[in-house]
């Protein structure tokens, strides 16, 4: 099991959909994800990425822990679509609140208005 005590720097690029990992200055993961309607609205990660040379250092997990409390601050939910962040949430239950059903069948029905992330 990885640890997640990794060292990167996390960004929020909103405006392109993505919360980003970056080890010294490179980008090494990401996640994508869209912001539910009507605002403010759930966050809804869709996929997560780190690259090759990355994995197994934790980045991940960083960025999923990341997520969370980008919600919380944000004072909205998370509803995982993202298979990662989904497992992600079953093993850190304190730090990711599970969303109602019909949150998530509300935000799968956005994701198709959001091609970019499929």
């Amino acid at each position: 099991m990885a640890a997640e005590n990794v060292s990167v720097e996390i960004r929020d690029d909103r405006e392109h959909h993505k919360l980003v990992a970056y080890e010294d200055g490179t980008a090494a993961g990401t996640i994508a994800y869209f912001v539910m309607d009507p605002a403010p609205g759930a966050l809804v990660p869709v996929h997560t990425v780190v690259g090759p040379e990355y994995e197994g250092r934790g980045i991940a997990g960083a960025l999923a822990r990341e997520f969370y409390a980008m919600a919380g601050r944000e004072g909205v939910p998370v509803v995982p679509l993202c298979p990662y962040v989904v497992r992600w949430a079953q093993r850190h239950p304190e730090q990711a609140p599970e969303p109602s059903g019909e949150l998530v069948e509300d935000a799968r029905r956005q994701l198709a208005s959001h091609p970019e992330l499929l």
